[in-house]
């Protein structure tokens, strides 16, 4: 049998493996997990936090399906936007991936389709069991999914890929947390250090004359450590004796250097402002909107970018496309800024001509008035673009009279 007639039947068997209602991940890539995680997302608060952030925020994106400009509905955006398979939200499947994405640098989903070759499912995949490679034959790029019921392959045009940044030599992402390795390790044993320190108890140095006799020795030493036991108490210091704290070199400020150093590293890495890390050392922003514009410009608009290209390419066919079909996230909620500059906004757009009334009442979510409201005004006491110049009052001198002006003369 040729190596392509293979690839057929592995794509066919696993097919076959996902038919019915309960999606039985199992059969696949399943596995049954009864220790404890100790993974660094669960482990590393920095990390947690990250994560969740942008994960919750990716997931809180609006995503509609576009055809020119206007908002479509069919069974693929159905899917997507609502329900990917049986046992999720489109919230839950935008969040796995995510999360994926950032904690190995991959994130990977099956595109289950119909008979008619229309998207049915969307189902994760783990990306420890993943490996993309290129078919030799013709060049195109596979997907190779080890299950526990064998090893399974799937063309590129069946698997939804999201990563973090590739070389010319590999196609899967590079993993954020392979790249903080050293920093995290230095985070934990600082965190492991001063966590020892904190416990120790408290050291100090007993001096006492040559000239007290081996009895009053043993009986100061004696008082010493049942105070020392007691942890506290009171203690007379005997002529002679002197009693003196052992400093302890720690620093609680060398602690929290430290921690500003690796929030400023794991930023870095994921590419979001270092105050989304409740860091705010060096760092200060005029207002929250200015904040967001450089969150969405430098982190979210390549991530987004990333989804949108690949939902248009793998579930929509090539005629949806010249057609002029389009996933599109809503970026705009996140740079709405404070009252103030929304209303600035809204009254600019519509007096100058580039914004419905309507479509202001729609980003504020409320319902459209429709009528004159769904139209679009220029100053000028405010007319409709289609009313004829001659209609229009003016209180220049050079314009136009009004009709009691005419009526007076």
């Amino acid at each position: 049998m040729k190596w392509y007639k293979k690839v057929k039947n592995a794509s066919l068997a696993a097919y076959a493996a996902w038919q019915g209602k309960t999606y039985n991940f199992s059969n696949w890539a399943g596995r049954m997990f009864w220790g404890i995680d100790n993974s660094t997302l669960t482990t590393n608060e920095t990390i947690f936090s990250i994560i969740t952030r942008l994960s919750n925020t990716m997931s809180s994106l609006p995503l509609k399906m576009y055809k020119e400009y206007e908002v479509e509905h069919n069974d693929t955006s159905d899917v997507l936007t609502n329900a990917p398979n049986q046992n999720m939200t489109s919230f839950d499947f935008m969040n796995k991936m995510e999360v994926a994405r950032n904690e190995k640098g991959n994130a990977y989903a099956v595109i289950m389709r119909d008979i008619r070759m229309q998207v049915e499912a969307l189902l994760p995949i783990d990306p420890d069991y993943v490996i993309p490679f290129i078919n030799r034959d013709d060049e195109s790029l596979w997907y190779e999914v080890m299950g526990e019921g064998g090893t399974y392959y799937f063309h590129n045009m069946n698997m939804l890929h999201v990563k973090h940044i590739t070389g010319a030599s590999r196609w899967a992402g590079v993993s954020p947390l392979d790249v903080l390795k050293n920093t995290l390790k230095y985070d934990k044993a600082v965190q492991e250090f001063s966590l020892n320190e904190m416990e120790k108890k408290e050291s100090f140095k007993l001096t006492y004359g040559t000239n007290i006799d081996p009895e009053k020795r043993k009986e100061v030493v004696d008082n010493f450590r049942q105070f020392y036991s007691e942890n506290g108490g009171v203690l007379f210091q005997e002529p002679g004796v002197e009693i003196g704290e052992i400093e302890r070199k720690h620093v609680a400020s060398d602690t929290i250097k430290s921690e500003q150093i690796t929030r400023t590293r794991v930023a870095n890495v994921f590419n979001v402002p270092v105050s989304f890390l409740n860091d705010s050392e060096g760092f200060s922003y005029s207002s929250n909107e200015q904040m967001m514009i450089q969150f969405v410009q430098m982190a979210l608009t390549p991530i987004v970018k990333q989804y949108e290209q690949e939902f248009n390419r793998k579930l929509l066919t090539s005629v949806e496309r010249k057609r002029g079909f389009y996933f599109k996230f809503s970026l705009g909620g996140l740079l709405r800024g404070d009252t103030a500059a929304r209303t600035q906004f809204y009254q600019s757009g519509i007096r100058s001509g580039y914004l419905k009334p309507d479509e202001a009442r729609r980003l504020e979510d409320l319902p459209p008035e429709g009528d004159n409201a769904s139209k679009l005004w220029v100053s000028g006491d405010l007319y409709t673009m289609d009313t004829p110049a001659n209609e229009r009052k003016s209180t220049s001198k050079g314009g136009d009279k009004s009709e009691s002006e005419e009526t007076t003369e």
